[in-house]
């Protein structure tokens, strides 16, 4: 999943908050000025140099609900995420392993895409690559590993996961290949959106 840096965060923040202090405060700066929607819609008619409680409280409400909206994950919640992504990749290598294709496909959102030479496909035309290329019956062809998996976020439920993959055994060659994915963050775990690998 890289997070924005918490600096920008912030000013994006302080920068919605800006404008609603502009919207709420103008009537102060210019007497004649017409409310605006947002003034209409909550009733609030500011009178020039004065600041009631409430409108003071609904100012700052809404700089702590905006803070709390961009705030990025903790370095403690990234390594977790990167753990249980890891994990899930090497336990569905494991499942490829033992022939279970089904359990190996759960990794897919069911949304998922894949880049192929003629564009991308859906999940069904995954599982039929798999089947017809990389399967004999219900075994794999080779096992699989993955190595050198790197996590990106891209904020708090999305990840750019690179990283190499390996078809060995079997008395074949060794194929070895790299692939990215973006993996989404579901009621299930962390799920691959979408497949690119060569």
């Amino acid at each position: 999943m890289k997070v924005l840096s918490k600096r920008y965060l912030l000013i994006g923040a302080l920068l919605i908050v800006l404008m609603l202090i502009s919207f709420l405060a103008m009537p102060m700066i210019f007497p004649t000025f017409t409310p605006t929607l947002l003034q209409r819609i909550m009733n609030i008619h500011l009178k020039p140099n004065k600041l009631n409680i409430f409108q003071l409280a609904f100012l700052l409400a809404c700089f702590a609900l905006t803070s709390i909206k961009v705030q990025a994950q903790t370095p403690a919640q990234n390594d977790a995420a990167t753990k249980e992504i890891t994990t899930s990749m090497d336990n569905s290598a494991l499942e490829w392993n033992k022939g279970h294709l089904d359990a190996f496909m759960t990794m897919y959102d069911p949304s998922a895409t894949m880049m192929m030479p003629t564009g991308t496909v859906g999940l069904d035309a995954i599982r039929s690559l798999y089947e017809k290329k990389y399967f004999d019956g219900a075994m794999p062809k080779q096992n699989l590993r993955y190595s050198d998996m790197k996590v990106r976020f891209l904020g708090s439920d999305y990840v750019l996961l690179t990283g190499a993959f390996t078809l060995y055994g079997n008395d074949k060659p060794e194929r070895s290949g790299r692939y990215s994915l973006v993996m989404v963050h579901t009621n299930n775990g962390w799920k691959i959106l979408h497949d690119h690998s060569s």
